[in-house]
């Protein structure tokens, strides 16, 4: 789960991270107030989106009046701001962020990541702050600092002042620099977050270190303890397929191929995708629908794949265990009956009640097309795809 970025400022200046001083506006108006309120004499308007690369795509302006800060608002929302991160239908702004934009010398980065290989939480800090972390480790990896933190201990504050003199920070810098390196690590450990990234990481001419721009990812399996983090989601900047597979306890993750999946079991799910790759199609989306494929959930789950307009063909891929063939024989002749499916439905079922379940979709009276191994399945969800495309 992401958050935006006045949400993340909120969350890690809860932890002792220094942040400008800034708040959320939803009109144009408002921006302006918020503006006189925080004083000064420049203000940025930042468009508020779960991406990041705003400054380059003009999500970010500079303003120097109140009117500046009035049409940089009027500019930003209700628009959608299309970004290298969002892909080209962009990310709508419901929200701008009105900060007091003050004079720095230098920018830094800081990163905070789960390192699932490794099984350990990892820092990640560079000189070069401004620039994605990823363009960076590309073009010099040299520049990178990295600091893998012993779970037993977690983030001590020698690491952090070996972090701070490694980016050349001066005396006075490094002890606010390390007041915002461990403020981040708590914020990562206690919200149980995955990603804590500030880039850039300021240093002013009066020596302070801010966070000028701040992403949080969480683990949506931990959000049942962290309430307050849950509260912070928008799904306005989230796929709305998956939005409403959330709403069906349904695993799915959208991609941008024309096979839709129906699925159970994880491992299952990419072993198929893998398999329409190889048989020269594409998979339109990952969908876990997990142990317990009752009629409804299964015809959830077909609701949901036909949501995408690009789908051309459905691939029903079951081996049950747990689960029961016939269960997830009587959910896709319910979909059939219940939702108009306009194109190809291949089925495979294997495990237990197969036979139970084949029996049910041969009598049915329904052009679905069977299968009896994966390879055989993929292939024919992917010439009926192309069949269907040239229709």
């Amino acid at each position: 789960m992401d958050i935006h970025e006045y949400q993340a400022k909120e969350l890690l200046a809860g932890f002792g991270v220094p942040v400008p001083r800034g708040s959320v506006a939803y009109s144009p108006d408002q921006a302006v107030y918020t503006a006189t309120e925080l004083g000064g004499w420049h203000w940025a308007v930042k468009a508020q989106v779960h991406s990041g690369a705003r400054g380059k795509a003009g999500g970010i302006k500079l303003c120097k009046t109140y009117h500046e800060v009035d049409a940089a608002a009027r500019e930003l929302l209700g628009k959608r701001l299309v970004t290298i991160q969002t892909g080209p239908e962009g990310k709508p702004v419901q929200r701008v962020y009105v900060e007091v934009a003050e004079p720095f010398e230098r920018e830094l980065y800081l990163g905070i990541v789960l390192d699932r290989k490794a099984e350990r939480v990892r820092v990640i800090a560079s000189a070069e702050g401004g620039m994605e972390i990823e363009e960076l480790a590309h073009s010099a990896p040299e520049k990178i600092m990295q600091v893998v933190v012993e779970p037993a201990v977690g983030l001590q504050a020698f690491q952090a002042r070996q972090i701070a003199f490694g980016l050349g920070l001066n005396i006075k810098q490094v002890s606010r620099a390390v007041t915002a390196i461990m403020g981040a690590y708590r914020a990562f450990r206690d919200l149980d977050a995955t990603m804590v990234e500030i880039n850039p990481l300021v240093v002013t001419k009066d020596d302070r270190v801010l966070a000028l721009d701040a992403k949080m990812s969480f683990d949506d399996n931990a959000m049942f303890r962290q309430r307050a983090v849950a509260d912070m989601r928008d799904p306005s900047q989230e796929d709305p397929r998956e939005v409403q597979a959330a709403e069906h306890n349904l695993n799915y993750v959208g991609l941008d191929g024309d096979i839709g999946c129906i699925i159970n079991g994880a491992g299952l799910a990419m072993a198929t995708m893998d398999t329409i790759k190889y048989a020269g199609g594409a998979p339109a989306n990952f969908l876990d629908v997990g142990g317990g494929a009752s009629p409804e959930r299964v015809a959830n789950s077909f609701r949901l794949v036909l949501s995408d307009k690009n789908v051309k063909a459905i691939l029903v891929n079951i081996f049950a265990g747990i689960n029961r063939c016939d269960w997830v024989a009587q959910g896709v002749v319910q979909a059939c009956n219940d939702i108009d499916i306009t194109v190809p439905l291949i089925v495979r079922l294997a495990g237990t009640n197969e036979e139970e379940g084949r029996r049910i979709i041969r009598e049915s009276g329904l052009p679905i097309i069977s299968a009896d191994s994966l390879t055989e399945a993929a292939q024919k969800a992917v010439d009926a795809a192309r069949a269907h495309a040239a229709s």
